[in-house]
Protein backbone atom coordinates (compact mmCIF):
# COMPACT_ATOMS: atom_id res chain seq x y z
CA UNK A 1 0.00 0.00 0.00
CA UNK A 2 1.33 3.41 -1.00
CA UNK A 3 1.14 6.18 1.60
CA UNK A 4 1.37 9.84 0.57
CA UNK A 5 2.33 12.62 2.97
CA UNK A 6 1.85 16.16 1.72
CA UNK A 7 3.92 19.23 2.52
CA UNK A 8 4.17 22.77 1.24
CA UNK A 9 1.32 25.15 0.69
CA UNK A 10 0.47 28.23 2.73
CA UNK A 11 -0.28 31.87 2.08
CA UNK A 12 1.26 33.73 -0.85
CA UNK A 13 0.59 36.98 -2.66
CA UNK A 14 -0.81 37.04 -6.16
CA UNK A 15 1.98 36.52 -8.67
CA UNK A 16 4.04 34.47 -6.23
CA UNK A 17 5.12 30.83 -6.29
CA UNK A 18 4.66 27.76 -4.13
CA UNK A 19 5.79 24.17 -4.37
CA UNK A 20 3.68 21.30 -3.10
CA UNK A 21 5.30 17.95 -2.42
CA UNK A 22 4.00 14.48 -1.60
CA UNK A 23 6.43 12.01 -0.10
CA UNK A 24 5.60 8.40 -0.88
CA UNK A 25 6.33 5.41 1.30
CA UNK A 26 5.61 1.74 1.04
CA UNK A 27 6.27 1.45 -2.68
CA UNK A 28 8.23 3.21 -5.38
CA UNK A 29 6.37 6.09 -6.96
CA UNK A 30 8.00 5.33 -10.32
CA UNK A 31 5.44 2.54 -10.76
CA UNK A 32 2.51 4.91 -10.36
CA UNK A 33 0.51 7.34 -12.40
CA UNK A 34 0.33 10.55 -10.37
CA UNK A 35 -2.01 13.51 -10.22
CA UNK A 36 -2.95 16.67 -8.38
CA UNK A 37 -6.49 17.75 -7.67
CA UNK A 38 -7.85 20.81 -5.88
CA UNK A 39 -11.05 21.84 -4.19
CA UNK A 40 -12.04 25.45 -3.60
CA UNK A 41 -14.61 26.35 -0.92
CA UNK A 42 -18.11 25.57 -2.11
CA UNK A 43 -16.88 23.90 -5.29
CA UNK A 44 -16.34 20.36 -6.47
CA UNK A 45 -12.89 18.83 -6.55
CA UNK A 46 -11.24 19.39 -9.92
CA UNK A 47 -8.27 17.89 -11.69
CA UNK A 48 -5.19 20.07 -11.96
CA UNK A 49 -2.59 17.86 -13.58
CA UNK A 50 -1.50 14.27 -14.08
CA UNK A 51 1.29 12.26 -15.61
CA UNK A 52 1.18 8.58 -16.44
CA UNK A 53 3.33 5.81 -15.09
CA UNK A 54 6.40 6.02 -17.33
CA UNK A 55 5.70 9.66 -18.15
CA UNK A 56 4.34 9.05 -21.63
CA UNK A 57 1.26 11.21 -21.22
CA UNK A 58 0.41 14.28 -19.19
CA UNK A 59 -2.41 16.70 -18.64
CA UNK A 60 -2.83 20.23 -17.30
CA UNK A 61 -6.11 22.03 -16.72
CA UNK A 62 -6.46 25.03 -19.00
CA UNK A 63 -6.58 27.32 -15.99
CA UNK A 64 -3.06 26.30 -14.87
CA UNK A 65 -1.37 25.52 -18.18
CA UNK A 66 1.94 27.35 -18.48
CA UNK A 67 2.01 28.19 -14.76
CA UNK A 68 2.03 24.81 -12.97
CA UNK A 69 4.42 21.90 -13.46
CA UNK A 70 3.96 18.35 -12.19
CA UNK A 71 7.04 16.24 -11.56
CA UNK A 72 8.40 13.27 -9.66
CA UNK A 73 11.80 12.70 -8.07
CA UNK A 74 12.75 9.04 -8.23
CA UNK A 75 15.69 9.40 -5.86
CA UNK A 76 13.55 10.95 -3.15
CA UNK A 77 10.37 9.00 -4.01
CA UNK A 78 8.38 12.21 -4.11
CA UNK A 79 5.99 13.99 -6.45
CA UNK A 80 5.64 17.75 -6.68
CA UNK A 81 3.53 20.53 -8.12
CA UNK A 82 5.42 23.73 -8.83
CA UNK A 83 2.98 26.64 -8.98
CA UNK A 84 4.09 29.96 -10.44
CA UNK A 85 2.26 33.20 -11.19
CA UNK A 86 -0.38 32.30 -8.66
CA UNK A 87 -3.79 33.93 -8.84
CA UNK A 88 -6.51 34.36 -6.25
CA UNK A 89 -8.59 31.77 -8.10
CA UNK A 90 -5.91 29.18 -7.35
CA UNK A 91 -6.93 29.32 -3.69
CA UNK A 92 -7.99 25.80 -2.73
CA UNK A 93 -7.08 22.67 -0.85
CA UNK A 94 -4.72 20.65 -3.01
CA UNK A 95 -4.54 16.85 -3.00
CA UNK A 96 -1.96 14.51 -4.46
CA UNK A 97 -3.06 11.12 -5.77
CA UNK A 98 -1.44 8.03 -7.23
CA UNK A 99 -2.51 4.80 -8.91
CA UNK A 100 -0.34 1.72 -9.49
CA UNK A 101 0.56 1.51 -13.19
CA UNK A 102 -1.89 4.32 -13.73
CA UNK A 103 -2.34 6.38 -16.86
CA UNK A 104 -3.28 9.99 -17.46
CA UNK A 105 -6.45 10.66 -19.42
CA UNK A 106 -6.08 13.11 -22.28
CA UNK A 107 -9.14 15.00 -21.07
CA UNK A 108 -8.00 14.97 -17.47
CA UNK A 109 -7.88 12.48 -14.62
CA UNK A 110 -10.94 11.36 -12.68
CA UNK A 111 -10.93 10.93 -8.92
CA UNK A 112 -11.90 7.28 -9.14
CA UNK A 113 -8.79 6.59 -11.25
CA UNK A 114 -6.71 6.82 -8.06
CA UNK A 115 -6.75 4.85 -4.83
CA UNK A 116 -3.88 6.49 -2.93
CA UNK A 117 -4.43 10.04 -1.72
CA UNK A 118 -2.70 12.65 0.36
CA UNK A 119 -4.68 14.41 3.08
CA UNK A 120 -4.65 17.78 1.38
CA UNK A 121 -2.83 21.03 1.93
CA UNK A 122 -4.24 24.55 1.86
CA UNK A 123 -3.05 27.12 -0.66
CA UNK A 124 -4.28 30.68 -0.19
CA UNK A 125 -3.42 33.39 -2.70
CA UNK A 126 -4.07 36.94 -1.57
CA UNK A 127 -4.81 39.59 -4.17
Amino acid sequence: QLALVQSGGGLVQSGGSLRLTCAASGRTLDDYGIAWFRQAPGKEREAVSCVSNGGGSSYYAESVKGRFTISRDSAKNTMSLQMNSLKSEDTATYYCAAEYLGGCRRKGPREDDFDSWGRGTQVTVSS
